[in-house]
């Protein structure tokens, strides 16, 4: 991938301006999408209560760039903020054949993990993934909070370790 041009985000909807490390040599893109629909080659994060596929997703929140869990059978995508579970109908779907999950902890993350979103006060944000009563549920990794928070329940919480999402 040639030139290192970074988008503020109001100037390019579907690109965010990250760049890949260059020993990454999967792909990726970001499809926008809303109501729980996802494209053929959405990345699967985990599996619900009721059976349904989970999906890599973000959604802006607050000011910040959020990975997100797009959940099909509940027509919408959801993020952790602030302690809670938050509906997004609106959101981008994560569509790759490259990617894999690592172990992580503590808010670590590898150099090839995939950098989903952002604070608003421009720190990096990753996709975690963790097994909590009976679900496969991905989340947010916040490396300077140390964890991986999950969307779950109506709450947002916190774990120390995780499988986190990388280009492979």
């Amino acid at each position: 991938m040639s030139g290192h041009h970074h988008f503020p985000a109001s100037h390019a909807h579907h690109d965010y301006g990250w760049i890949p490390p260059t020993h990454c040599v999967g792909t990726h893109r970001w499809v926008p999408s809303s109501g729980g629909h996802v494209p053929s080659d959405a990345v699967v994060a985990g599996m619900d209560k009721d059976g349904g596929q989970i999906f890599v997703g973000r959604a802006f929140h607050e000011g910040d760039l959020l990975p997100a869990k797009v959940c099909p059978t509940h027509g919408c995508a959801f993020v952790a903020y602030s302690g809670e579970e938050v509906t997004k109908i609106h959101y981008e779907v994560l569509c790759s054949e490259h990617v894999a999950w690592k172990f992580a902890r503590n808010g670590d993350y590898p150099p090839e993990a995939i950098r989903v979103g952002t604070t608003s006060g421009g720190e990096p944000l990753f996709v975690g993934r963790t097994m909590i009563e009976g679900t496969l549920t991905p989340g947010k990794v916040h490396p300077s909070h140390n964890c991986l928070y999950i969307p779950f329940a109506g709450k947002e919480i916190s774990v120390p370790e995780y499988e986190i999402l990388i280009l492979n």
